[in-house]
């Protein structure tokens, strides 16, 4: 399995550098857990003044209380405990995740008509800028070609089925597009309850499991994920 850094050299195309005059970008953090509804809301309005020009590009940060979303993919097999906790439609892509307290989420609400109309490239930077704030803790994510998300190697775990060495997912990433103006985003976990993501099969993955910043042993709080996220949103998206 190739780590992400020899796979930054898949000749994926970068993003342009955003328009001459284009918006700032406006950071917003929300203290308590945010009702999803609510956040839904917020993204589909704020998402359409972006693209009507009316507003500025947003990265938001919040938690959510404990709850399940499903993306377009998401398999009824892979709710493996529907009482658990709400479950929520969400649009974006991908499959069924957990949010709750102890994971920032990470709302992305950027002008792709400005930094160039690529998925993949954009999807690529997001995983990049994920990569570059776990740096910052001195601490590796790396890509797989066959799953999504962020990953860590696990060396100290047992080897799983047929020997495979372990891993362990660390961040989730979805997105929706509309008029070419993304939202959803990215989970990263930072003290969340693990036991919370058996109510379902993370990302329809079911041969590796899910860590946090903490659980790896990292004193690591929400405020200096948030430092390094800002710090490094300049190399992903200049």
């Amino acid at each position: 399995m190739r780590p992400v850094v020899q796979s930054r050299q898949s000749g994926i195309p970068a993003l342009r550098r955003a328009a001459p005059g284009a918006a700032m970008v406006e950071w917003r953090t929300t203290e308590g857990p945010v009702p999803y509804e609510e956040a839904l809301a917020f993204m589909e309005a704020r998402v359409a003044e972006i693209a009507a020009g009316r507003r500025d590009e947003m990265i938001w940060l919040l938690e959510h209380p404990p709850l399940y979303t499903a993306g377009t993919s998401a398999r009824p097999e892979d709710l493996t405990d529907p009482g658990r906790f709400p479950v929520h439609v969400a649009g974006r892509g991908g499959q069924y995740t957990y949010h709750g307290p102890g994971q920032r989420v990470v709302y992305v609400m950027l002008d792709l008509n400005r930094r160039g109309r690529d998925v993949r490239a954009f999807v690529r930077r997001l995983e990049d800028w994920v990569i570059a704030a776990l740096a910052e803790f001195s601490l590796r994510g790396e890509l797989r070609d066959d799953r999504v998300g962020v990953w860590i190697a696990r060396p100290d775990k047992p080897r799983g089925p047929g020997g495979a060495p372990r891993e362990d997912k660390i961040a989730a990433i979805g997105v929706k597009l509309r008029r070419w103006v993304s939202f959803h985003g990215i989970a990263i976990n930072v003290e969340p309850d693990l036991s919370h993501f058996e109510g379902i099969v993370p990302c329809g993955i079911r041969e590796h499991g899910v860590t946090s910043l903490v659980d790896l042993g990292l004193p690591v709080t929400m405020a200096d994920l948030d430092r390094a996220l800002r710090a490094t949103f300049p190399r992903a998206f200049p």
